[in-house]
């Protein structure tokens, strides 16, 4: 074994030398491919991001408040003149109030946390009444039962089991019948 090991080591240290001979002088250098320098030429070519002036953020302001102008259901707070008022007491103490109006079937108010907020409806297949207010992050799902206010930025329900007084009057009749079986 011994005597195979020593022909092939003598092998390989003269492919080795022989491959560090016959090696160009540039090749310490690593060879570009084509795409990748007109990528790097690319990047190059670009300068760094200045800083936005007073111009620059007086634009985006015009900018923000054109987006704001366009979709007022996001910022602005409804008009609840002349509106119909529904008090929902919901579980842990919550309080929520939704003002509807007749001619407007497309929309409510909902009150929650002292704030008001304007929600559209979304259509459903299932027959819930389910308003969202993007901007916010508000849902709010009204089935015959009850219903629930929903964050959908945090994930999360802010209200649960929220009834109005027809909704509690209901579970309040229901409830002596059962106990009677």
């Amino acid at each position: 074994m011994a005597t195979l090991l020593s022909p092939v080591i003598a092998a390989c240290a003269l492919a080795l030398a022989a491959a560090v001979a016959c090696a160009p002088a540039n090749a310490a250098t690593p060879v570009a491919h084509p795409k990748a320098s007109a990528v790097l030429a690319a990047d190059a070519a670009k300068k760094p991001a200045k800083k936005p002036g007073k111009k620059a953020k007086a634009a985006a302001a015009v900018t923000a408040a054109a987006v704001v102008a366009a979709n007022p259901l996001e910022v602005d707070e409804p008009d609840i003149t002349d509106n119909k008022t529904t008090d929902y007491d919901c579980e842990l103490g919550n309080k929520i109030t939704i003002y509807t109006n007749d001619n407007d079937a497309a929309h409510i108010a909902l009150r929650w946390k002292n704030r008001l907020h304007r929600l559209a409806r979304i259509g459903t297949t299932t027959g819930a009444l389910r308003f969202e207010n993007p901007h916010y992050g508000l849902i709010w799902i009204g089935i015959p039962s009850k219903g629930i206010l929903l964050d959908s930025k945090l994930n999360r329900q802010l209200a649960n089991e929220c009834k109005n007084a027809t909704q509690s009057a209901i579970v309040a009749t229901a409830a002596p019948e059962a106990s009677k079986t």
